[in-house]
């Protein structure tokens, strides 16, 4: 069996170009599919500001206010099967400018903080959610598990 072949796409809006960098978010997207068992996918990820994570969060969502980490999935509703068998995940939509804030107030570096919503965003895209109390600790505990790994240099498991 041959292995997952994983197309991430990392966009960092003109503003906050130097910020990040988008090459590691690729290779920890990657880490996350392979851990998750993924088999072929894209996956879109966008790091943007505030005002647009508003305007997103307002039109998609209903809530006009920003947020630090939106996940916009492909495969929601009626299952679609693409001809050449790659699942298209969909986008995660990251505000650097709440990510800033959020690892001031933990006192953590942004990129940790980056991390930890990208890392949360894809999780989503793969049906994890937080809605009930069980299905928070199963979140957050494989969240944790996925970055302590990436951050130790491992390739995570699942």
């Amino acid at each position: 069996m041959s292995a997952a072949r994983y197309e991430v796409g990392v966009l960092v809006d003109e503003p906050f170009a130097g910020a990040v960098d988008a090459a590691r978010l690729e290779r920890i997207a990657r880490a996350v599919l392979s851990a998750e068992g993924v088999p072929d996918a894209e996956l879109g990820v966008l790091v943007t500001g505030d005002e647009t994570v508003r305007r997103l969060n307002r039109d998609y969502a209903g809530e006009d206010r920003p947020t630090d980490v939106l996940a916009f999935s492909l495969e929601e509703g009626e299952a679609f099967v693409a001809p050449d068998g790659v699942r298209r995940l969909g986008e995660v939509v990251i505000s650097l400018e709440t990510a800033v804030r959020q690892a001031q107030e933990a006192g953590k570096a942004v990129d940790a903080e980056v991390a930890l919503l990208l890392v949360h965003g894809i999780l989503h895209l793969l049906g994890y959610d937080h809605a009930t109390p069980e299905d928070e600790r199963a979140m957050f505990g494989r969240t944790a598990e996925l970055l302590e790994a990436i951050d130790e240099g491992r390739a995570p498991t699942g």
